[in-house]
């Protein structure tokens, strides 16, 4: 709808003074088309789909409050529209009386279209409803249809947008409820099923509220817009829901990776406990055999499989067993690094217990070593060193083998062998 401007020819003219029939005639062409856009404008507004669904709906909240005065303004423009109609057959009637008009017919023709006023509609809108000239009916026809269009426009692009939305996020809410449950994620037992529960209340109470009160979900633009309709649906709800489902989404993945691979990492699981369980037996017997073949040494304690780790195991088992793979999976996270760490701490122990025989293996290597060493250079029925030989191995192959008194004995070998070796050292 447009503003009826100047008429063609006023400007020139004083206040009061007459058009002449050819301005007469532009002006009613032009208030003509005028009257046809303003027509053409109102039947789109009474066909608009928002209007019609806003005339059907349970309204609540702002949207009930301004479509009551909408309602109210669309009745008062309508009776504008009326007088406009009136109005404007006066005029048509008058200048069609005649084919050339009087000076008196001109005079009177030019009052009806400037400063004649039209009676008042008894709109009930709150505007003004005063008797008004042409010129101010158009402009009161004008703010109505725009602040009606304004709301039927806004209600409509929420109604579009936001519950469209909604449906599609809670079918995707609605597979990732199914999938959370094939998974034991479910209200009281995860954390992640108590969010599904609360993001699907949420969704609920979103689409029931958009489709009650959509005014409720429209922001304007900042500093107003004189565009009806100018501004955006309000999702910021909507997008927290969303987000709140993607994580959701993703922590059930985490879940289903755990589903699938459960089984291998239960097996390898057993397998490093196993080998931990094994290498401790291995620690132990080894103690014995320490203790019983080496004097005067003390010998680390070995203890016993740990019992907190089995028992966890049994339980992942059952966790397994259950599909409850929600505690399944930080169950395994931790078990994994824990049994490494057995593994470690029982190869430890192995190390630890058997460090003596290692020291008596090394002293017989040495020993062996440099009577090898001398029988190459021809010395091997060399007295001292034979002597000191011979008191050497018998320490080191004897039970229990005292390792400070036999390494000494290796020294004093080592020392003979060496001093034997002198002359020959050029050649060795």
């Amino acid at each position: 709808m447009g503003v009826l401007g100047p008429f063609p020819g006023s400007a020139e003219r004083p206040p009061g003074q007459a058009l002449d029939r050819e301005e007469a005639d532009r002006a009613l062409e032009r208030l003509s088309a005028e009257y046809e856009a303003i027509d053409s404008s109102l039947q789109a507004l009474q066909d608009h789909a928002g209007r019609r669904l806003l005339e059907g709906a349970d309204l609540t909240g702002v949207t009930k409050e301004r479509w009551a005065a909408t309602e109210r303004s669309l009745a008062a423009l309508w009776a504008d529209f009326d007088a406009y109609t009136e109005a404007l057959a006066t005029v048509r009637t008058l200048r069609e009386r005649r084919r050339w008009l009087s000076p008196d017919d001109l005079a009177e023709l030019t009052g009806l279209l400037r400063d004649a006023p039209i009676p008042a509609t008894g709109a009930t809108d709150g505007a003004d409803a005063t008797p008004c000239t042409l010129r101010e009916l158009v402009a009161r026809l004008n703010g109505r249809y725009a602040r009606a269009l304004d709301t039927i426009v806004a209600a409509d692009a929420v109604w579009s947008t936001l519950p469209a939305r909604i449906d599609l996020l809670a079918e995707e809410l609605r597979r990732t409820r199914s999938l959370a449950h094939s998974v034991g994620v479910r209200p009281g037992t995860h954390p992640s099923g108590d969010d599904l529960e609360d993001i699907t209340d949420e969704l609920t109470r979103l689409r029931a509220e958009v489709i009650a009160d959509p005014l409720a979900f429209w922001v304007a633009p900042a500093g107003g817009s004189a565009a009806p309709g100018g501004g955006r649906p309000d999702t910021a709800r909507y997008d927290r829901a969303a987000r709140a489902l993607e994580d959701v989404r993703r922590e059930i993945e985490a879940v289903l990776d755990v589903r699938q691979d459960a089984e291998a990492r239960l097996m390898r699981l057993r397998d490093v406990l196993s080998r931990a369980d094994r290498t401790l037996t291995e620690a132990r017997q080894a103690r014995g055999e320490v203790l019983a073949k080496i004097a005067a040494c003390e010998v680390p304690a070995v203890s016993g499989p740990s019992t907190a780790l089995h028992e966890q195991l049994t339980a992942a088992a059952d966790f397994r067993r259950r599909a409850q793979w929600h505690r399944l999976s930080p169950l395994l996270d931790r078990l994994e690094e824990s049994a490494e760490d057995e593994l470690l701490r029982a190869r430890e122990s192995l190390t630890a217990v058997t460090a003596p025989l290692a020291v008596r293996a090394e002293l017989r290597g040495r020993l062996d070593a440099y009577k090898a060493k001398l029988a190459r250079h021809g010395l091997a029925g060399d007295p001292l060193p034979a002597e000191r030989y011979d008191a050497a191995r018998r320490l080191l192959w004897s039970a229990p083998c005292d390792l400070r008194a036999a390494e000494a004995a290796v020294a004093r070998y080592q020392r003979a062998a060496a001093e034997a070796l002198v002359p020959d050292r050029g050649e060795a």
